[in-house]
């Protein structure tokens, strides 16, 4: 395993943009940078060995800066959204901004994905640290966190988050990567273990009913739209298997979250060219968003998202890439 750390230009404010490569004994490689603590590329062979990118991202900084799409982005306090940017907690009731109005999504209008992380590294794991004050996006509580990234021999990306807080507040990490194995993105096979949905309103707010799942298997079209966050089974196993049988990759998903949001990208676009050279559009790549529900702050029924003074969050993702 090998280890690169550069520097990509600094901001206005001089906070330093680290962009780290892990590379693993196949020549596989993952890239990685504190701002937002996003995953910038993975890069792994399809079935005649060539080794490509198979999630979005952008050759610079300047991407980045003017992304608003949360490409490959750390988001929280709260990933997904919460309705009326308003909860509750132990009697008390918080504002949150209001940035997809009138509700919050994925931590606000200054979000994790907004972030410079500090970067520390080991052989094969890049950890990067957060100190998210009381108030932020209308949080209550300093939130310590850190994410580490680890990139194996087995072409595995293990994803950690911990956390902790000085007073009663919620917590949900997700990585925010678009996916896609191979051109087109229609044509990949995606297979859950889950047995149910969440239904939702017309902006994406649980109702609080579960819809049973007809299939756990399909085919992804041109156009097909997604934004649903599906209910995890206890069943061993990946949560989630994507493949693409044209290069015949495959990418396994492993969580310890009770949900998978899957979003096919249908608002994704970009103004700067992305690792193919050409600017995003909607549909170009696949989201598999592993996370508590949304809303859960205002669905009593919902595992809950609250952290509490004392504990420690703790939730992983995985996502394992081989051949079919």
């Amino acid at each position: 395993m090998s280890l690169i750390l550069s520097t990509l230009p600094g901001d206005a404010e001089g906070r330093r943009a680290d962009c780290v490569r892990l590379t693993n004994r196949s020549g596989a490689y993952v890239e990685l940078t504190n701002y937002g603590a996003r995953v910038v590329s993975v890069c792994v062979p399809d079935r005649t060995g060539r080794i490509g990118h198979v999630v979005l991202g952008f050759p610079s900084a300047e991407g980045y800066a003017q992304d608003s799409c949360y490409i490959g982005a750390t988001v929280g306090r709260f990933a997904n959204r919460i309705r009326n940017a308003s909860f509750a907690l132990d009697g008390t009731s918080f504002r949150l901004d209001a940035n997809e109005a009138p509700n919050h999504n994925h931590g606000g209008f200054q979000g994790f994905d907004r972030k410079f992380f500090i970067t520390r590294t080991e052989e094969d794991t890049v950890h990067f640290d957060l100190l998210s004050e009381d108030g932020d996006g209308g949080y209550p509580g300093a939130l310590a966190l850190t994410v580490s990234y680890t990139w194996t021999d087995a072409h595995e990306l293990q994803i950690r988050y911990s956390a902790v807080t000085d007073q009663p507040t919620l917590a949900n990490l997700t990585n925010h990567s678009y996916f896609c194995l191979g051109q087109p993105v229609a044509g990949h096979v995606l297979t859950l273990r889950a047995d149910a949905f969440l239904e939702t309103d017309g902006r994406h707010i649980p109702t609080g009913r579960f819809t049973p799942l007809p299939a756990r298997t399909f085919r992804l079209g041109d156009q097909d739209s997604l934004n649903t966050c599906y209910v995890l089974t206890d069943e061993p196993g990946p949560v989630a298997t994507l493949s693409h049988p044209e290069t015949g990759r495959k990418l396994e998903v492993f969580t310890t979250y009770p949900g998978l949001l899957v979003y096919t990208g249908e608002y994704l676009g970009s103004t700067v060219p992305g690792h193919d050279g050409k600017p995003y559009g909607p549909f170009d790549g696949l989201c598999l968003e592993c996370q508590y529900f949304p809303d859960s702050p205002n669905q009593p029924a919902f595992p809950s998202p609250v952290l509490r003074p004392g504990e420690r969050y703790e939730q992983s993702i995985s996502f394992r890439f081989s051949l079919l």
